[in-house]
């Protein structure tokens, strides 16, 4: 019996077990995470059974077929995107058993505490500190750009705890507790009258050592893993033809011939060719993470996602002509996820200008794509050897 066939057999005993229109839904995502389905490349014990990461196919194609629900991974990205890989890599024994499961089944919501007012886009000159007293840690700091912080029930946060050493190497990496009374949460309403994004505010926040993710001062080799899966799980998400922003503009162009012109023609094959050439890109990088962590490759996956929003929202706008440039809502919300198909083109037009900024900016993505894929000299950098309570701020 082939992998796969193994897989196929155990679905079906789980759908046997746990009938989906009869098992309340909860219930059912906790059965099969205890089955080894949730993600299958995980180990045993841990919601996966050690196998291949391709083969995570043939469980989601059984259970959709029988009807059975998900986790709703829009809501959870962040959890499923970037904490998890990181704590599998990095948690003990009791992190990993504590935190993945409530995580994967979407019963606990995560947020990432790493950008600030003043590290932004040089990220390791962060100031939120972190002080160790006896087997408890004291923060104090502020984050800014926060998604889904009104809503998480745990954050993954970079905290500097030694000052006297270049800003890479005084930083560490914990689990913070979004529910202690010293983290307040404010929301940031954005160009779409949304609050998607909080700040986030850390006042004398006590974490303790057990709830740190690797060694103390090796926050940003930490964070790496962290980053490079965010870029992966922003720009190389899995999607049909025509998924994601180039869908709504080509069904548009297809039942309003009224609005076509020569010209829009032509951008929108140019985009519709691109978008595809993206999407089988994001099939290989997911296949080439099947042998391993993801690399600096995610960058350029991400990079392109942000160009091809953009541009494909602005064309389906120029397209509807005076009826894009209206808006549905302005109404202030704290939304759980971010829709970009699910609203009108005026929304995805407003809401992809954020593409470019989150998940790291294009800039840097573009070094990073210069410097560790193409090879390219890097460029020069005076701060790298000196302490962090020496650089100009």
């Amino acid at each position: 019996m082939t992998d796969a066939d193994e897989l196929r057999r155990r679905t079906q005993e789980l759908l046997a077990a746990h009938p989906p229109a009869q098992t309340d839904r909860l219930d059912f995502l906790r059965a099969r995470f205890d089955a080894g389905l949730a993600w299958v490349h995980f180990p045993e014990g841990l919601g996966g059974l050690g196998l291949p990461r391709s083969l995570q196919a043939v469980v989601d194609a059984e259970l959709a077929a029988a009807g059975a629900p998900g986790n709703d991974p829009r809501r959870i990205g962040i959890g499923l995107g970037m904490a998890a890989p990181t704590i599998l890599q990095y948690g003990t024994d009791e992190q990993k058993a504590r935190f993945l499961r409530p995580l994967w089944t979407g019963e606990e919501v995560w947020c990432q505490l790493f950008s600030e007012p003043g590290a932004g886009s040089d990220l390791a000159a962060l100031g939120t500190r972190a002080v160790r007293e006896g087997d408890t840690w004291t923060v104090n700091g502020q984050k800014v750009w926060t998604s889904s912080a009104h809503l998480a029930r745990w954050a993954i946060l970079i905290a500097r705890t030694d000052p006297d050493v270049p800003k890479h190497r005084g930083i560490t990496y914990f689990v913070c507790d979004m529910t202690d009374p010293g983290v307040e949460v404010r929301p940031l309403r954005q160009i779409t009258g949304e609050a998607e994004f909080n700040e986030v505010f850390l006042t004398d926040v006590r974490i303790p050592d057990a709830h740190r993710l690797g060694e103390t001062g090796d926050g940003w080799r930490v964070a790496q893993t962290t980053l490079n899966n965010e870029r992966v799980a922003i720009g190389g998400m899995r999607l049909p033809r025509e998924g994601g922003m180039i869908g709504p503009v080509a069904r548009t162009w297809r039942e309003r011939p009224e609005l076509r012109t020569h010209d829009l023609h032509q951008r929108l094959l140019k985009l519709w060719v691109e978008a595809e050439v993206a999407r089988l890109t994001g099939e290989r990088l997911r296949q080439q993470l099947v042998a391993g962590q993801p690399g600096p490759e995610g960058a350029g996956m991400k990079l392109a996602f942000t160009r091809l929003n953009q541009e494909i929202s602005g064309l389906e706008v120029e397209l509807r002509g005076e009826e894009g440039l209206l808006y549905d809502d302005w109404t202030m919300r704290r939304p759980e996820l971010v829709d970009f198909t699910g609203r009108d083109a005026g929304y995805r037009y407003l809401r992809s200008k954020g593409n470019s900024i989150e998940g790291g900016t294009s800039e840097v993505l573009l070094n990073i794509v210069a410097e560790r894929v193409l090879g390219l000299p890097a460029e020069p950098r005076t701060d790298k050897d000196v302490a962090w309570k020496d650089l100009a701020r």
